[in-house]
């Protein structure tokens, strides 16, 4: 005779089957019936719990403008009107695992120098006198230009004029990583982590056509400063040669110069300019990304809902959703956008499909 399972309760002393009797019980062990949340969790096509959203920077702006005048001291490192996602507004995403925010600082403020485990992404809005400090490259800002703070680098943040805010997007991973359960934050035991290690210029080093020896090769870009005059010129050189796409436009992405690849090890960054007069082709695809107007205004059309939006304002597309872009009016627009392409690329998850309508 094959010997019992510990525990096991003989087949005449059973209780009642019945599904609802069954799952109550069940649920009392922390456990649950796969067949029951098979549509919930198990879906056939991907089902996000985000869905589309625009924040109005006009809005939004005074809100900022506003927390200046009260939030003080250490408690300014963390001045910032985050958007919440109206899917999960209990969940401090923009979209999917994609974090989004617009941080203040005011004249002549200089936050503590600190780290984290998530990178970050930042797109200045406004202001000048704005600068960044990432591993001892101490990089001015102004407005359009994109800083990279990959994760666990020391950095800082300030605003050197005498007067006037510098309000830029905070772009981060947070999301992802706090889901991970693998976050980590310290603040530099002596304020500034400037005075204590060699300064760098990682524009004047990578920020050329030629590069030092990269054999040495890292997966996050040694590159943190993107100014918006190189960027936007390198735009306009695309369209000259006719590197169009017809679900985007002219777009390029934001490139560590040492690999190609992206700027972060789950985050990507692109650029992209609408001619005037153009729409583009509707296409979905896995992966979440979120949207800033730098330049113009414009229509998206998101699983056939139209949103329109002018510079300064942020949407967000989430994953598989359809959409597409379009530019009524007279001048160019242009869009800078971060996404979860990186990750999913790493993971094989990565897939894309046209309408072919």
């Amino acid at each position: 005779m094959k010997p019992a399972l510990l525990g096991a309760i003989p087949p005449q002393q059973q209780g009642p089957t019945e599904p609802e009797s069954f799952a109550g019980r069940l649920r009392r062990h922390h456990a649950v019936g796969r067949w029951g949340a098979a549509n919930e969790n198990q879906s056939w096509t991907p089902n996000p719990r985000s869905v589309p959203a625009l924040w109005r920077y006009a809005e939004l702006r005074p809100f900022a403008v506003e927390a200046a005048e009260f939030v003080k001291g250490e408690d300014a490192a963390l001045r910032v009107i985050t958007h919440l996602n109206p899917g999960h507004p209990d969940y401090e995403a923009a979209v999917g695992h994609l974090y989004s925010g617009l941080q203040t600082l005011k004249p002549h403020e200089r936050m503590t120098a600190h780290r984290h485990a998530a990178s970050a992404i930042r797109f200045v809005m406004e202001g000048e006198g704005g600068w960044t400090a990432v591993d001892g490259d101490r990089m001015t800002v102004g407005p359009g230009d994109v800083v990279i703070t990959p994760g666990g680098l020391w950095h800082e943040h300030g605003n050197d004029s005498d007067d006037g805010l510098v309000i830029w997007q905070d772009c981060t991973n947070d999301p992802l990583v706090n889901t991970l359960g693998a976050n980590f934050f310290e603040l530099h035991p002596q304020r500034s982590h400037l005075g204590t290690q060699d300064r760098t210029d990682t524009l004047a080093r990578y920020g050329g056509l030629l590069l030092p020896d990269t054999r040495r090769r890292s997966e996050a870009s040694p590159l943190f400063s993107y100014p918006w005059d190189k960027c936007y010129e390198a735009l306009v050189a695309a369209a000259r040669a006719g590197n169009h796409s017809p679900f985007d436009g002219v777009i390029m992405e934001y490139t560590n110069p040492v690999t190609g690849g992206p700027v972060t090890h789950t985050l990507g960054a692109k650029l992209q300019m609408l001619a005037p007069g153009e729409h583009t082709r509707s296409h979905r695809h896995t992966g979440s990304v979120v949207y800033v107007a730098a330049r113009g205004s414009g229509l998206v059309t998101i699983d056939g809902v139209v949103h329109p939006w002018s510079a300064g304002d942020t949407f967000c597309v989430p994953s598989w959703s359809w959409h597409s872009h379009a530019n009524p009016g007279t001048d160019e627009a242009v869009l800078f956008s971060y996404n979860e392409f990186p990750l999913l690329d790493k993971l094989g998850l990565y897939t894309e499909e046209a309408d072919e309508r």
